[in-house]
């Protein structure tokens, strides 16, 4: 017997945060290059278009999180301990793997 309440909801939850994990390291990624190429953080061109962009993508990650961490009951700093995986390249890579492993396992029973 699981202890998830929704799997339903939980997947879904799931799912929307696969995603948000990856689109976000992808667009953290892409700030970084337009940093580098511009030569800091100065304002301007690409950055002052791809900067806000990035920031929505982050913040549904953030959203993301937090769906999923109160429907498994993750505690609050396990859930902000996740959300600052956005601030490191790489991070949000190994959040989606390490999260989704640790969440599949307890949606399995219910999956029976």
């Amino acid at each position: 017997m699981t202890d998830i309440k929704d799997p339903a909801g939980t997947t879904k939850a799931l799912t929307l945060f696969k995603t948000m994990a990856i689109m976000s390291g992808l667009a953290l990624f892409v700030l970084i290059a337009i940093i580098i190429l511009n030569g800091g953080f100065g304002k301007g061109g690409a950055s002052a278009v791809w900067s806000p962009i990035h920031g929505m993508i982050y913040f549904v990650y953030v959203i993301s999180i937090a769906n999923l961490g109160f429907k498994v009951g993750w505690s609050l700093p396990k859930m902000v301990g996740i959300m600052l995986t956005g601030f490191v390249p790489l991070l949000p890579f190994w959040a989606e793997r390490r999260f989704v492993a640790e969440v599949e396992a307890r949606l399995a029973p219910a999956r029976r």
